[in-house]
């Protein structure tokens, strides 16, 4: 572990309560949604469609509040940066993530949208189908940033979902620039191939000036670089950052370091139940592996067994502790 540094990870996300409930392929037609995708949604749509949408699951979420919450569970030191208004929801997030033991300090709004929530839709195979009301989140900027939070940390974490409102963009640099003042490193999830699609030239200035990990998957990956050949897209994502894991659902991941490559196996699961926030947790095991160096395919195998817990079952943060599941399986 890095000396001198307080936190493992500091998250930079939005601040999203999920709302998850089953549908079938015809809902998701009807309602006009790209099957496994994320789209953002305004709040009239969001309460329409939370209105037709089936009996649901309500829980603090968002990319990297997920990503922190499985930090928190396999026992290491997160904190988090996100903006929720002053509202219920607002502070149904903040108890809920400090109350695992992460660090949230960002001030409420005190007006404006309100705190932002997602819609998920998970369909019988498994897929999760996100609607998303951004609320508040699209008010986090700058000033959120903490420099001396964000040196206390040995990685700052970057949700890629949080690319679309612009004075996020602004947030995201000024936090890397804090981190490599100080010395620390700097990770970004890409999250979304379609939010890729959006912010491709201003992701791909971040990924080769900024960012010192790469969290992507196939189609994110593939997607960064114009690519349909994910032998390509990661060919060409070695010279740009320090370390790419690209993860591939069933076929597991491959960590990328200079000219060293791990491929790492998914981890076995009996059933796969929900997908939301497999990425996020392979992130938490990932990093937790190497805020405390471990070498980068045990890092990775700790991603995947995160990963399998998470889609074991319905909902986007761990049922069961994961360092009790690491220590089982011999990885912590």
């Amino acid at each position: 572990m890095t000396v001198g540094a307080a936190l493992d990870v500091i998250g930079i996300g939005n601040a999203i309560v999920d709302v998850i409930a089953h549908a079938d392929e015809g809902f998701i037609g009807r309602e006009g949604l790209p099957k496994g995708a994320m789209t953002l949604i305004d709040a009239a749509r969001a309460e329409a469609l939370y209105d037709r949408m089936g009996p649901a699951i309500e829980s603090s979420g968002g990319s990297a509040g997920n990503t922190m919450a499985g930090i928190a569970s396999l026992g290491g030191k997160g904190g988090y940066v996100g903006k929720v208004r002053d509202d219920l929801l607002g502070a149904v997030f903040r108890h809920d993530i400090t109350s695992i033991g992460v660090r949230f300090a960002t001030r409420a709004a005190a007006d404006g949208p309100g705190t932002a929530r997602c819609l998920i839709l998970v369909t019988p195979d498994g897929q999760r189908t996100m609607a998303t009301y951004l609320g508040a989140c699209v008010e986090l900027g700058s000033e959120d940033i903490d420099p001396l939070m964000i040196g206390s940390a040995q990685v700052t974490y970057l949700e890629g979902y949080l690319f679309d409102p612009p004075r996020a963009q602004d947030a995201f640099r000024t936090a890397a620039r804090a981190a490599h003042a100080t010395g620390r490193q700097v990770a970004l999830s890409l999250s979304d191939p379609f939010c890729v699609g959006r912010h491709r030239a201003a992701f791909r200035e971040l990924v080769m000036g900024e960012v010192d990990i790469l969290f992507a998957n196939e189609h994110e990956i593939c997607s960064l670089y114009e690519t349909e050949s994910f032998d390509a897209a990661a060919a060409a994502v070695r010279g740009h950052v320090g370390i790419a894991a690209l993860t591939r659902s069933e076929k597991g991941s491959l960590v990328l370091a200079g000219g060293d490559s791990h491929r790492i196996d998914a981890a076995p699961v009996a059933r796969v139940v929900d997908t939301t926030g497999a990425g996020d947790l392979y992130a938490s095991g990932f990093l937790y592996g190497l805020t405390h160096e471990m070498p980068l395919a045990l890092c990775g195998a700790l991603a995947s067994l995160c990963a399998a817990e998470i889609i074991s079952h319905i909902g986007a943060r761990p049922e069961v502790s994961l360092r009790e599941l690491a220590s089982r399986a011999g990885l912590i």
